[in-house]
C-alpha cells in the first residue's frame, strides 16, 4: 500500500537580504494512513516550512526542489487552483495560536462551515447544523452556543477545539498540526491530546504533529523524524527513537527534558551547548559538530549522510552506536546554600483583587414581575485573587501554578504593585508596599523586579541590548556615568550573553537571548526579589533548560528570591523550593516541592500531575479530562473546585469555604477531604 503522504528530497529555499538561505534540505519522509508522525527540533530547525511547503502555503520568495506526493499525486504538479482544492478538501491545518488562527470578527460556527461552503457547496443552513455536529464531536457542550459565539468569549481550550473541528470540517484523511498545545495548560493539553487520540480512532485520520514537545510525541505519534538546521538527522519509530536515541542531538534534546520529580538546590539540568547553526552560514562537515560534545576532527571535514541503522531506524552520525549516553559525565550538581531561618523578603496578607466581568447596558437588569417594569443596575464581579496570603523567604524559590485563570499572573502584579488591591496587603522587608511614597517607592522599584513571559514584546525593538541595559542604571542611579557600560558588559556576563552582542536589537537575537537580555535587564537594579512569568514557556526544550539553570545560579550567587509562575510543573519541580497550587483565585494547597509533587493531597493537584504528559511511559490521559470542562460560574461561597472534582462529597462543598489546613510545618491544603493518608 503506497503512503498517504510522501516528501522525497524536499529542499526549500528562501531569497533574502543576505543570500540565499535553505529553510530545508532535502527531507525525506513517508507517513501511511492513519499513522501519525511527529516532526521534533528546535525553532528554526525547519519544521514550520516543510509544513508550509505540503499546504502550498509559501510566500514569494522561496523555491521548491523535490517531491510532495499526496495519495499519489505530485502536489508539485498541479496548478494553484487545482492544488487548493484537493488541499482544501483533503487536508486539515491546526495551528500554534487559535486565537491569531480564528477570525474575531466571525462566530465559531461561521468559521467552522465556511470551508462545507466553500469546499464542498453546502448550503448555509445545512453548513451551520454540520458545524453544530462537529463541535459536539469535539466534546464541546452546548454545541449550538458556542457556535454563536466568538473566540474572544471562548476559552483557549475551547478555540483549539473549534480550530480542529474547522480543520475536521471536509473529513481530511490528514491533520497537519503545528504545536497545536504548546499555549496550552496541561490540563487542556491533556483534553486535546485525548481528542486527537479519539480523531484517529473513530474517523482513522493521519496527523502530521510538529512540535518541540518530546513528551507530547510520545504520546501521540506512531514514527519520528527529528530535524536539526534544516536537515533529517534521525528517524524511526517515536517509542525507539525516545527510549534509544542515535544522533548526538537527540540525546541532548531528550537530557534537557526536566522530569516531574524534584530537582533540588544544587541540581542544573543538562544543556546543549552553543545555538543552532544559522541557516545562511552552516557549518563544514557535520552541521551538529560545533554543539557536539563526540566531535572528533573527522566530524569537522566531512559532510555526513544520513543511513540505515537496522530495518526501520535512520541517523546522520557516523558514529551513532558508539555513543554513550547524554551527558558524559551526567547530571551535574553544585553546591548550593539552603535556605536561611531569616524573616521573609515579601509576604502578601488576605490579598483579594476583584474585575468587572458586566458593566454599561450589560449589567442593565429588566424586573416584569411587579405591575410595572423595574430597571435595575447590577454590575457584576469577579475575585481574580480571594484572600491569598503567602510569604517569601530571601533565596527561596515559590512556584505558583495553575491553569490560565486562576489568578496567578494577577498575584504576581499585586505584589509588585502593579496593580491596586481590592482589600489586603503586602509588606517588602516589613513595609506596607501600598503605603509607599515617593522616595522610599522608587527603593521597592529598585529592589523588586519581574520578568515577563513574551520578550518580544517586554524588549523595545528600537533600542540596542546596550541602551536596554543601561536605562535601569540611569533610571535608579545605581552607577556612576562612566561606570555604566563596565556594568552592562557585567550585566551580560552574569546571564552569558557574548559581549559582541551589546549592539544588537531584538529582531537579531534568538528567544532564549531574548528572554537573557530580560533577566539582565531585570539584575540591573540589583533586585531582591523577581516575579518571573512564565518565563520560559515559548522556549524550545534546550533553551528552557539552560534559562532554569541561569536561575538557578544567580539565585545561589546573589541569594534572589523568586515567585516563579509557570503552567509546567516539570519545570517548577527543578526550581522551586515549595509549590502553591492555585484554582480560580484561590491558593488551594503549599507545601515543600517533594511534598505536593510525591503526594498531593488537594484534588485540583493530582488532576493537574495526572495530566502532565511523561516522556518514559504511554500514559492513559486523566479520564475525567476527556470532556470539555464546565465552565459555569464558580459557586459564590463553598469550594471552587467543587463542580470539577470526582471527590465532592454534597451541599457542604457548594455551601462551605474550604479553609487552608496546616498538615505539617510546610504543608497546607484547603479541602474537606482533607485527613490523615490519601485522599
Amino acid at each position: 500500500m503506497s503512503p498517504l503522504l510522501e516528501l522525497s528530497n524536499l529542499t526549500v529555499r528562501y531569497r533574502t537580504g543576505r543570500g540565499e538561505l535553505t529553510a530545508a534540505r532535502e527531507v525525506s519522509f513517508a507517513l501511511n494512513a492513519g499513522q501519525a508522525l511527529g516532526l521534533v527540533g528546535e525553532s528554526g530547525s525547519g519544521k514550520t516550512t516543510i509544513a508550509a511547503a505540503i499546504l502550498d502555503l509559501l510566500g514569494p520568495g522561496s523555491s521548491i526542489d523535490g517531491q510532495i506526493q499526496f495519495e499519489g499525486t505530485d502536489l508539485r504538479g498541479l496548478a494553484a487552483k487545482e492544488s487548493r482544492r484537493l488541499l482544501g478538501r483533503r487536508t486539515g491545518a491546526v495551528f500554534q495560536d487559535p486565537f491569531t488562527a480564528l477570525n474575531p470578527a466571525m462566530t465559531v460556527g461561521r468559521q467552522i462551515a465556511e470551508p462545507l461552503i466553500r469546499n464542498l457547496g453546502v448550503t448555509h443552513r445545512a453548513a451551520w447544523g454540520r458545524a453544530c455536529e462537529l463541535l459536539a464531536d469535539m466534546y464541546i457542550d452546548r454545541p449550538q452556543e458556542i457556535a454563536a459565539a466568538y473566540p474572544h468569549q471562548l476559552s483557549g481550550g475551547m478555540r483549539q477545539r473549534a480550530l480542529i473541528a474547522a480543520a475536521m470540517a471536509c473529513e481530511p484523511p490528514l491533520l497537519i498540526l503545528d504545536e497545536p498545545t504548546t499555549a496550552l495548560d496541561v490540563t487542556v493539553e491533556a483534553q486535546i491530546l485525548a481528542l486527537l487520540a479519539d480523531l484517529r480512532r473513530r474517523k482513522s485520520v493521519s496527523l502530521l504533529l510538529i512540535s518541540h514537545n518530546l513528551a507530547v510525541v510520545r504520546q501521540v505519534c506512531d514514527s519520528l523524524v527529528v530535524l536539526y538546521a534544516s536537515q533529517v538527522v534521525e528517524t524511526g519509530p517515536a517509542a525507539a527513537v525516545l527510549e534509544r536515541p542515535h544522533h548526538p542531538y537527540t540525546k541532548g534534546l531528550l537530557a534537557s527534558l526536566p522530569r516531574l520529580v524534584p530537582g533540588g538546590r544544587g541540581a542544573r539540568l543538562p544543556t546543549i551547548a552553543g545555538r543552532m547553526a544559522s541557516l545562511d552560514r552552516t557549518p563544514g562537515g557535520c552541521f551538529f559538530h560545533p554543539r557536539c560534545p563526540f566531535a572528533e576532527t573527522s566530524c569537522r571535514d566531512r559532510a555526513q549522510p544520513i543511513r540505515a541503522l537496522g530495518a526501520n531506524r535512520q541517523v546522520r552520525c557516523w558514529k551513532a552506536e558508539q555513543l554513550p549516553r547524554w551527558p558524559v559525565g551526567g547530571a551535574t550538581m553544585v553546591h548550593a546554600p539552603g535556605i536561611g531561618g531569616h524573616a521573609a523578603t515579601v509576604r502578601a496578607v488576605d490579598l483579594r483583587k476583584t474585575f468587572g466581568t458586566s458593566r454599561g447596558l450589560a449589567a442593565l437588569r429588566v424586573d416584569l414581575s411587579g405591575r410595572s417594569p423595574v430597571i435595575a443596575y447590577r454590575p457584576t464581579r469577579i475575585a481574580a485573587v480571594d484572600s491569598v496570603s503567602l510569604s517569601i523567604a530571601p533565596g527561596e524559590v515559590v512556584g505558583l501554578v495553575g491553569e490560565s485563570g486562576s489568578g496567578k499572573s494577577t498575584l504576581g502584579r499585586l505584589i509588585l504593585r502593579l496593580l491596586a488591591p481590592s482589600a489586603g496587603r503586602v509588606e517588602f522587608a516589613g513595609a506596607d508596599v501600598f503605603g509607599l511614597k515617593k522616595r522610599r517607592l522608587r527603593d521597592f522599584r529598585q529592589r523588586a523586579q519581574i520578568v515577563f513571559q513574551n520578550a518580544d514584546s517586554s524588549l523595545n525593538p528600537r533600542l540596542s541590548v546596550e541602551t536596554t541595559l543601561k536605562r535601569p542604571l540611569i533610571l535608579f542611579g545605581r552607577v556612576a556615568p562612566s561606570a555604566r557600560e563596565t556594568r552592562v558588559l557585567e550585566l551580560m556576563d552574569m546571564v552569558r550573553l557574548p559581549r559582541s552582542y551589546r549592539t544588537r536589537y531584538p529582531h537579531q537575537l534568538s528567544g532564549g537571548e531574548k528572554q537573557r537580555v530580560a533577566i539582565a535587564r531585570a539584575l540591573a537594579t540589583d533586585p531582591e526579589f523577581i516575579v518571573c512569568d512564565e518565563p520560559v514557556s515559548a522556549l524550545d526544550v534546550s533553551v528552557q533548560a539552560a534559562i532554569i539553570n541561569l536561575m538557578a545560579d544567580l539565585r545561589d550567587a546573589f541569594g534572589l528570591a523568586y515567585l516563579f509562575i509557570s503552567h509546567d510543573l516539570a519545570l517548577v519541580a527543578q526550581l522551586a523550593d515549595r509549590i502553591a497550587v492555585m484554582y480560580r483565585g484561590r491558593i488551594c494547597e503549599i507545601g515543600a516541592t517533594a511534598e505536593v509533587l510525591g503526594s498531593p493531597r488537594h484534588p485540583y493537584t493530582q488532576e493537574l500531575l495526572a495530566s502532565v504528559p511523561q516522556i518514559d511511559t504511554e500514559r492513559v490521559p486523566h479520564p475525567a479530562l476527556h470532556r470539555l470542562v464546565n465552565t459555569a460560574p464558580e459557586p459564590l461561597e463553598g469550594c471552587r473546585f467543587a463542580p470539577r472534582c470526582p471527590h465532592k462529597l454534597g451541599a457542604v462543598c457548594d455551601d462551605v469555604r474550604p479553609v487552608l489546613r496546616g498538615l505539617s510545618p510546610t504543608r497546607s491544603v484547603a479541602c474537606h477531604l482533607v485527613a490523615p493518608g490519601p485522599i
